[in-house]
Order: C-alpha cells, then sequence, then structure tokens
C-alpha cells in the first residue's frame, strides 16, 4: 500500500470514529434480495471469463464482481442513494471453502480484493461529492458452508467437515483481498458457530501482524430461533464472552429473525458489550415461500423505537430487505442519540460455555 493510500485510510477511520460517537450510523440491506430479482441466467454469470467453466455458476452472486460488476456497482450506488452510511461488499461467499462448490477456490483473493475495490471507488465518489457525508467500505465476511462445532454425520458425532486451521487459512485469505482492495472494515457476520468465529479473528489477526495493517472489525451473530442461541447453542452473553478479546468494533447481530423478534437480543448484546452495537435484521420471519413480508415502513418503526430506547449504534437490514427498507430506517433514526457504551467497571473474569459465567472479586 502506497503512502497516500495508508494516509487516505487512517483519515477515513478517524472520521468513523468520530461519526459513530455522534449518531446512528446506516449499513445497507441485502445483496442477494436484489441480485435475484434480475433474474439472472447461466450465461450472465459465467460472462465472458467464465463462458467455458466445467461446473455450473448460476447463484454464485459473488462471481457478478468479477463477470458484472457493472451490476455490483449499481447495487452500492442505490444503497447509498438510500442513505447508508455503510456499504458492504459483495463478497459473503468468497472464501476458498464457500468457493469449492463452484470448483473457484482458486479465486478467492482475486474476489475480495475487486470486490472491495469496488465498493471503494463507489464510496469515495460519494464522499466527494459530499464530504460532509463521508461513506465507508465493510469488507463482508460470511460464516463459509462449513461448521467447525457440528458434526455433518448423525451417526457419527465426532465427524467435522472442516478443521480449525482450514478455517483459518480460509478467512485469513479473504481479510487479506479485502485490505489490498481498500475495505475500511472487516465485517465478520451471520455468525451461525462460535467456533468459526474465533478462526476467522485469528486467522484476520494473522494477516493485521503481517502486513502491519488494522482495520476495525464488526462481529456479527446470528441467533437461530427464539431461544437467543446460536447453532453451536451459546446465548448472547456467551458469544460476547467468547469474542471480545478481539476488541472489535461494534458487535451485534444480523439475520437470523425480524426486528420484534430480535430486540431482546440486541437489548442483552447493549447491557453486556463495552463496544458499539450495530443490528441488521430481516424484514420479518421468512413466510411460506421463503419470502419476507415487512415493509419499510414497520421496520422504520421498530427500528426507530430501538434507536430511542438507546439500543443502536449501527443499524441495517439483511435478508429480504431493501433500498427502500434502508432509506425508511436511515429517516427513522435521523437526529436521534446513538447508544451510550456502558462502563462496566472494575474487570471481571468472564467465560463462556454455552451460558456466560463471570467471576468477579
Amino acid at each position: 500500500m502506497t503512502t497516500t493510500a495508508s494516509t487516505a485510510r487512517e483519515q477515513r477511520l478517524e472520521a468513523l470514529r468520530r461519526a459513530l460517537a455522534e449518531r446512528i450510523l446506516v449499513l445497507d440491506g441485502s445483496w442477494g434480495v436484489l441480485i435475484q430479482g434480475r433474474r439472472l441466467s447461466e450465461a450472465d454469470y459465467r460472462g465472458t471469463r467464465f463462458a467455458d467453466w466445467p461446473s455450473d455458476l448460476k447463484g454464485d452472486n459473488d462471481l457478478l464482481i468479477l463477470t458484472a460488476p457493472q451490476i455490483v456497482t449499481e447495487i452500492h450506488r442505490a444503497y447509498l442513494d438510500a442513505g447508508a452510511d455503510i456499504t458492504s461488499t459483495n463478497t459473503f461467499a468468497s472464501t476458498s471453502i464457500a468457493q469449492a462448490d463452484y470448483g473457484l477456490e482458486s479465486f478467492a483473493y482475486e474476489l475480495n480484493a475487486e470486490g472491495a475495490r469496488l465498493g471503494r471507488a463507489v464510496a469515495d465518489e460519494y464522499t466527494a461529492a459530499d464530504p460532509s457525508k463521508p461513506r465507508w467500505v465493510a469488507g463482508s465476511i460470511g460464516p463459509t458452508n462449513r461448521t467447525a462445532s457440528i458434526s455433518p454425520d448423525a451417526n457419527d458425532p465426532a465427524a467435522r467437515g472442516v478443521t480449525f486451521d482450514q478455517l483459518r487459512e480460509a478467512y485469513g485469505e479473504a481479510a487479506r483481498g479485502l485490505i489490498d482492495g481498500g475495505a475500511d472494515i472487516l465485517l465478520v457476520e451471520t455468525i451461525f458457530d462460535t467456533l468459526n468465529a474465533k478462526a476467522a479473528l485469528f486467522g484476520i489477526d494473522e494477516v493485521f501482524e503481517s502486513t502491519g495493517v488494522r482495520l476495525p472489525i464488526i462481529i456479527s451473530g446470528s441467533v437461530v430461533d427464539l431461544s437467543g442461541r446460536n447453532l453451536s447453542g451459546q446465548t448472547v452473553e456467551a458469544f460476547w464472552n467468547s469474542v471480545r478479546h478481539a476488541k472489535p468494533l461494534a458487535v451485534g447481530l444480523n439475520c437470523s429473525l425480524g426486528p420484534e423478534q430480535m430486540r431482546e437480543y440486541i437489548a442483552d448484546f447493549s447491557r453486556v458489550a463495552d463496544t458499539a452495537v450495530s443490528a441488521y435484521p430481516n424484514a420479518g420471519l421468512p413466510n411460506a415461500f421463503g419470502g419476507y413480508d415487512e415493509t419499510p415502513g414497520q421496520m422504520a418503526t421498530q427500528m426507530h423505537e430501538w434507536a430511542s430506547a438507546g439500543l443502536l449504534n449501527i443499524v441495517g437490514g439483511c435478508c429480504g430487505t431493501t433500498p427502500d427498507h434502508i432509506r425508511a430506517i436511515a429517516e427513522a433514526v435521523r437526529g436521534l442519540p446513538p447508544r451510550r457504551v456502558p462502563d462496566l467497571g472494575a474487570p471481571k473474569l468472564r467465560l463462556a460455555g454455552l451460558e456466560p459465567f463471570t467471576i468477579a472479586r
């Protein structure tokens, strides 16, 4: 990275910290719903570069970074036009592990680097047009399609589909690409297995050490039902105890549930996390057809209540949300103060299994 680029990144990160202290920041919404709405064909996904690829590629949304970058750029623009402060990269599945389903594992680094570059170009354009409203790029790192904690074979509880080191290496490669492409933030999101997240944080830290570049991290978990636990069984507070060593810029939840069902678990994070809290729920629970029915107005009303209750520092949308949802949410939280990060008092020994375990003097 050049000295000029390094200085520009430092300036953007300083502006990010100032903005977080002053207002609630708005993250973008679902990428999948906008891509699926275009009804792209197999040929659209392949483009010219992968026209002769031996595997089917339809459905690999991340590949559009290389084969249809204009679509990715248009989605970045749509969300920034809607009022998002932070635009996420189209790299949710751009790990070698996830891309192996298409035989594209060797393209993982390129997907992340190019995905970040696309987001960077659009964010810089919008910031230049209105310096009073800077825009930032969050490099999306999804959970992969493997779990380190749970057996894929009901007859063999000890079986695993992936190792910690395989995850660590895959996440590290993704992080390196996002850093090289110009991301401001690393967004480790939709975490259903805490051990996967710990592998991601380990791999990211290795990249930080080797490159000398440290970016803020947002850690976003996913609860799987109304028990408020992730797939590996942890409660919100136990999850936080497991990942707080990474000192993230923000921690919170995405995907999972709709706003009504997610609220109490965001309130749990707000109580226990001595950092910013992020939330980007689905547009309600999935309906019988796998769709999402919550309207922009309904989501905005609930996000306004969350913000008024002092629960939020960063807010956006996940599955089923569109630029219209983000526009309504941005307007709903405009002018409301950000959540105040609590002082948790004297240090305590905070442990976690499936439940939190805190030891104080």
